[in-house]
């Protein structure tokens, strides 16, 4: 019977259920059928009544030795089932009998050939085929008019059928013998799946601790990332500020004139108040208070002219290529790269000239900061103190946030190149 699912239809039967249905049915089914033809035919074959009674005895036995059988075996597939002495009583048992019918009627050979089927499940392998050979010679007798042959053409014929017989019968064996080992390989494998299933529940408790694990350390990768950039924003805006008003107030303090004086003290007001403005804009999002109403190009454009003014360095930007609306976090790095490379021409390099060059590339950006300056030797480390606060590393490390890449050319008394060179993401 098939299984009922969940919405009360019936689940489809597969075929080995349909095999088990037809080994545990399949005896009591032929032998009805055999019993109910050899009846009706019980004149065409000349029984006496002699031989009539004594099938109808030997139908009753093979039914009492069936059910015997069905009870020994209830509730156990046949693929479950180990040969045993008990197994060789039933099969010899209902093979005479089937015999003794079939010489009494060759029509309760519809009976006998359930031989063919469930030999392999009952005897162990050596005895298989002998015991399909036994129903062979049943079915032959039958098929050549009945046991035993009374002519010689009918030995004939009775040798013919047994020859047939006997090869189907090692047919039958390798199909029984095939469907043995199918069954033992789904067997190894059902059990190599429950081991496997239960290899990777115990991984995915472990990974289960891993990925806590994880989440933990991502969690402080983050915020020691964000510690970074809150600190480079810092530097870049505040610390800058402060820097160019402590120079604007010394030369206020080094001069006696009081034009320049002026001048200068204006200057650091400015500056002044844009640090303090960048500073409230770092509060809200951290992202450059010159790309607010400009484009990168005009943001730079006005930091490196403000710059020349403020330091005296004669200073030039360029741009090449076609002008595209970049992402904000792109044009956020590139400006913030130029800032640090500007200031640090202006305290370290005691330049007289600087160039910055912006070069739309297809798929890349670059920013190219030049000076003449005294340069330096870029494969001396130099030690990181509170006076030149985040310098080359500071720009790489923004670069590589957005995957990009900044690299350093200088020599000593030959100026200083830095190169930023980042993917070009357009807006939105």
């Amino acid at each position: 019977m098939g299984m009922t699912t969940a919405e009360g239809r019936r689940a489809p039967v597969s075929l080995e259920e349909r095999w088990e249905q037809f080994h545990r049915q399949g005896p009591y089914a032929l032998l009805a059928l055999s019993t109910v033809i050899s009846a009706l035919s019980v004149n065409a074959f000349g029984m006496t009544r002699t031989e009539t009674c004594v099938a109808g005895a030997l139908v009753v036995v093979a039914v009492a030795l069936q059910l015997w059988w069905s009870w020994i075996e209830r509730g156990r597939p046949m693929r479950e089932r180990e040969p045993s002495a008990t197994g060789w009583v039933y099969y010899v048992l209902r093979t005479a009998n089937a015999f003794v019918l079939t010489w009494l009627n060759p029509l309760f050979s519809i009976y006998a050939v359930m031989g063919y089927f469930d030999t392999s499940f009952i005897l162990p392998k050596r005895a298989v085929r002998a015991g399909l050979l036994v129903t062979s010679v049943t079915m032959a007798g039958s098929q050549s008019g009945g046991l035993p042959p009374d002519s010689a053409l009918q030995w004939v014929l009775f040798g013919g059928l047994l020859l047939l017989n006997g090869s189907l019968t090692l047919v039958f064996g390798h199909l029984g013998r095939r469907e043995a080992e199918i069954a033992a390989e789904r067997a190894t494998t059902i059990t190599e799946l429950e081991q496997a299933n239960a290899r990777l529940e115990q991984a995915m408790a472990e990974n289960a601790g891993l990925h806590a694990q994880l989440l933990v350390q991502a969690r402080e990768a983050g915020v020691a990332d964000e510690r970074r950039r809150l600190a480079a924003e810092i530097h870049d805006t505040i610390a800058q500020g402060l820097t160019g008003i402590i120079a604007q107030l010394q030369v206020v303090t080094a001069t006696s004139d009081p034009e320049l004086a002026r001048e200068h003290l204006t200057r650091a007001a400015a500056l002044a108040r844009h640090s303090l403005g960048e500073a409230r804009r770092s509060v809200r999002n951290l992202a450059p208070a010159a790309l607010d109403h400009d484009t990168l190009v005009e943001a730079l454009e006005k930091a490196v002219t403000d710059w020349a003014e403020r330091t005296g360095v004669q200073a030039r930007f360029t741009v090449t290529g076609t002008e595209e609306p970049l992402h904000d976090e792109v044009a956020a790095t590139l400006l913030r790269i130029a800032q640090e490379a500007l200031a640090n021409t202006a305290r370290h390099a005691s330049a007289r000239r600087a160039g910055v060059t912006l070069s739309y590339m297809g798929d890349e950006i670059t920013l190219d900061v030049r000076d003449d300056g005294r340069g330096f030797d870029p494969l001396v480390l130099r030690p990181r103190s509170g006076a030149n606060g985040f310098g080359l590393d500071g720009m790489r490390a923004r670069a590589e946030r957005i995957a990009g890449t900044v690299t350093v050319e200088s020599e000593e008394g030959g100026g200083t190149a830095v190169s930023a060179r980042v993917p070009l993401v357009r807006h939105g």
